[in-house]
Parts: C-alpha cells; structure tokens; sequence
C-alpha cells in the first residue's frame, strides 16, 4: 500500500508518494500562491498530489490516504486550518475541501508536528516513546511526541517552544515578545548575533569574517562564524560560543519539562553535525535538572530526514 504527503509551505508545496518502508517513491512540487483564494488552493494542492501519483506510476486508487502538513494552528481533529498567518488563512477546512476534491481520507497536521512525526516513523527518533523535534531555521521549530503520539495540546497550537522566553526582556520577537529562546538559536538568531559582535567587538575589522563578506553584514549567514571559527578567528570562535550557550540554554529547558527519550535538532546549522552537537551536549549536561542521578539522559542527535521530515510524517498521520 501506498501512501501521499503533502507539506504545504508559504514558498513551495511538496509531495510524496510513500511506500510501506517508509521511502518516497516519487514527488512534485510547485510555488504556494500567497495570498490564494481557497478553492485555488486546494486545486493546487490536488493538482500537485496527483502530480506525484503519476510520477510513481500508480493511481489515485492505489493511495490509501492524503496526509497534509500545514503551518500554523491546524485542529487536527477536525482539519480546519484555524489561523496561519502566512497563508493568509483563518478557519479554513482544508481537511473537507481537499477530501471532497480528491475523493480521499485526508488528514491535516501541524507542519512542524508532521516533520516531528516523520522523524518518529522513519528518522532519528524511531524507537523512542516520548521525542522532540526541534528545527532551526528562520525561527526554531519543534514537534513533541508523547507515548508514541503527536501532543498539540487542548488548543492545537502547543508545542510552541521557540516562544518560550529565555532571557527576560530580551530582543524583540516577531510575535511580540521578547527575549523568545528563537531570536537568539534560530538562523535569524545567530546571525544577529554574529553582526552585533562584528559590529560592537570589531571596529578595526581584523576577524576574516568581514572578509567572508566583503565588507557587507547583509551577506552575513548562519555559517559565517562556524566557517570562520574553524579558520582559528577567535571573534568567531566567541560567536559560537554564545550561539551554543543559548541553543543549549533552551534544550535544557526542553529536557527539564518532557524529559524525552531524543531530542533531534534539524534545519540548516544541524549540518555543523559534532561542531556542534558535541559541545552542545556537553552544555546541556550541565543544565539539566538532577542529570547526574539519571540513570539513562537524554540523547541529543542531529535530524536524519531533512526537508523530507514534513512529506514523510505527513503521508503517515493516523486518519
């Protein structure tokens, strides 16, 4: 039996056709309008489903279900997409109008949930009962896993880690808070962090980093310092060293609350791999709660499925 995930993005929706080893066979994709009227969405989302069932060589009758990943607070009970800023969606029932489209079970998810998800069934927390994902990119994202299922909380919008608050009237958050543990580990986060130190520290612009750049903080990246780090800069090498402080601040928050079997960290800056996880580990060690007297910590490793996390834990949702 065969099985289709979708995640939908704000730039790009992604397809899968998945087969019961949890591999993707075949795939389409093609641009998120943004904003798009309701019906042009779900004609999208059809048209791109179909897409990869066509390219698997099979038909729509050979898929058991259509599985969706959506941002935002999506009931996942109902499939109603209750609020997503960037889709510009409120209260739509994207369950009901893409099952009635396609004629199909479909089940809708959480994007972050769904890649959390996927990473539980075919990933770096197979195995585990209780997991967390955690993404970092433009912000921090994150999934939880709790006996073996996805927790949303009684709202559908829990999980929201990246908005839990680690320095008290920190930098302002685009959700209006401030001092969210995502404006200092997100990507935006660290390269923040990598300007202001440039900036502040390096007025004389000796660190190779201004040179990685060519004079342009715009050109700034999450690897700018990592790169730099591992060329022997020591402004660089200080960069890191407070991204990790942070990154290793929220994890242990994150550990000290769920208590999890794995906790998997993707998203770009995951490809430092041990440059990063191994003193993160080391860090986090030292935060958590009574870890000396645990008789099994948790283990942090990096994310295995990458951008293939949201389609796979998609195609798999319980319908």
């Amino acid at each position: 039996m065969y099985y289709l995930g979708i995640d939908l993005g704000g730039t790009n929706i992604a397809a899968g056709v998945i087969d019961d080893s949890f591999a993707i066979i075949a795939r389409a994709n093609r641009k998120t309008k943004v904003p798009c009227k309701p019906l042009e969405l779900i004609e999208d989302l059809a048209q791109t489903a179909l897409e990869a069932i066509q390219n698997a060589g099979l038909s729509l009758n050979d898929v058991k279900w259509v599985g969706v990943g959506c941002p935002g607070t999506v009931n996942g009970q109902t499939g109603v997409v209750e609020y997503a800023n960037n889709l510009y969606l409120e209260n739509f029932p994207l369950k009901g109008l893409l099952a009635n489209r396609l004629q199909k079970d479909v089940a809708v998810e959480n994007d972050a949930n769904a890649a959390a998800f996927g990473e539980y069934k075919a990933g770096a927390l197979r195995g585990a009962q209780n997991a967390l994902a955690i993404t970092l990119g433009t912000g921090v994202g994150s999934g939880i896993i709790i006996n073996g299922a996805i927790y949303s909380g009684s709202n559908f919008a829990g999980g929201e880690i990246g908005h839990t608050v680690i320095e008290y009237n920190g930098r302002l958050c685009t959700c209006g808070r401030r001092g969210c543990w995502e404006t200092y580990s997100s990507a935006t986060g660290l390269i923040q962090t990598t300007r202001l130190h440039m900036l502040l520290e390096d007025p004389a612009r000796s660190s190779s980093m201004w040179e990685a750049v060519e004079g342009d903080l715009s050109r700034v990246s999450g690897r700018t310092a990592f790169d730099a780090m591992r060329e022997g800069d020591s402004l660089a090498a200080l960069v890191v060293e407070e991204y990790i402080d942070y990154l290793a601040c929220g994890v242990a928050n994150c550990i000290n609350i769920f208590q999890p079997d794995i906790l998997c960290i993707g998203g770009g800056i995951s490809n430092e791999r041990e440059t990063l996880l191994a003193p993160l580990r080391e860090k986090v060690e030292k935060l958590t709660y009574n870890s000396a007297n645990c008789s099994k910590l948790t283990k942090i490793c990096r994310a295995e499925l990458g951008n293939d996390a949201g389609i796979i834990g998609a195609a798999l949702l319980e319908i």
